[in-house]
């Protein structure tokens, strides 16, 4: 895979660049802020997110100039959080059609309605065969206390997965191969979606009964969607990057969107929620996206989606907006 740059300093960022700097002697790592950048070389760990993560940063390039990072890089993780990818990208002059392109961002891109391999490829024309996606079930935290955890790596070229797998493996981090580059893309936004759904649930004390019965309807509700954008044979719903990342994420206490869903269900405002919030919660712009693309696109049935977007963007009551949807559970 060549010489690894990471782009994003959030905790999945960190995560992953503590997996990787187990497996390769030196990574590029392009970090927003120079402040940022001058405590994580003072101190030897991320001064905001998972800063009991230590590093060696003589092991580390760091620079505040996206631009440096992806020029002298053969493969580029992207581990920016959706709502500021856009933006993020934007500030890119430097050609990286010809490179290695790994996604760990769990959204749509903002004001495209496309999926991160996508946008890449029509943006930046960047090759289908040399996109990656990184999918669950895996939580930042659990990698940074070292907790026996699990990632799928998507690609359509096999080997490239399995190279660039072997960077992230170890004692404690097992790895999982697939070909379903955009399937794992659309679940990986449509369980955010639904870990809001549990949270609203449990943050309105409604039971561990009807949990399951939700996420039980929203496995099904994503294999029809997914089923609908990117058809592809042979596709398991009930395989580790779509059930067990929807699992993790509607049931963690690690999970941003499941706190945030939990505000909500005890009675904060949607603004509130967002303001109390110290990360992003992808779920919240994810309902948007994907609701968008289905009223536009294949209009499958979709009633949890649609009743999260009903309470986030349409002020509904959360608690008749769920009850609403009851009688359609099966």
């Amino acid at each position: 895979m060549g010489k690894i740059a990471v782009i994003g300093s959030g905790s999945w960022a960190t995560a992953l660049s503590k997996l990787l700097l187990d497996n390769c002697e030196r990574i590029g790592w392009y970090v927003h802020r120079p402040d940022r950048i001058e405590e994580f070389i003072k101190y030897g760990h991320n001064p905001v997110y998972l800063s009991d993560v230590a590093f060696d940063t003589t092991r580390i390039d760091f620079t505040s100039d996206i631009n440096t990072a992806c020029s002298s890089a053969d493969t580029l993780v992207l581990v920016v959080p959706s709502p500021y990818f856009r933006d993020t990208m934007e500030e890119l002059s430097v050609d990286i059609s010809g490179k290695n392109i790994v996604s760990a961002v769990k959204g749509i891109v903002p004001g495209t309605d496309k999926i991160i391999s996508d946008y890449m490829c029509d943006r930046f024309g960047c090759d289908a065969d040399n996109m990656l996606v990184i999918g669950g079930p895996c939580h930042a935290e659990e990698v940074a206390l070292e907790r026996l955890s699990y990632l799928t790596i998507g690609c359509h070229q096999e080997h490239k997965a399995e190279a660039f797998a072997s960077l992230l493996s170890g004692k404690r981090l097992k790895t999982i191969l697939s070909t379903d580059v955009n399937g794992i893309e659309y679940a990986a936004v449509l369980k955010n979606v639904y870990a809001i759904a549990a949270g609203i649930i449990n943050g309105m004390k409604a039971g561990d009964n009807f949990m399951a019965m939700m996420v039980c309807n929203a496995i099904r509700e994503m294999a029809r969607f997914v089923d609908a954008m990117s058809p592809m044979p042979n596709r398991q719903i009930c395989q580790s990057a779509y059930l067990g990342d929807l699992l993790v994420t509607a049931y963690s206490r690690f999970s941003r969107n499941h706190n945030f869903g939990s505000m909500i269900g005890k009675g904060y405002s949607v603004k509130a929620a967002k303001m109390e919030m110290e990360m992003v919660a992808e779920g919240y712009f994810g309902t948007k996206s994907i609701y968008h693309i289905n009223e536009t696109g294949p209009r499958v049935e979709m009633p949890i989606l649609n009743c999260v977007y009903q309470i986030l963007y349409r002020g509904a009551n959360p608690r008749r907006a769920i009850e609403a949807i009851t009688g359609s559970f099966t």
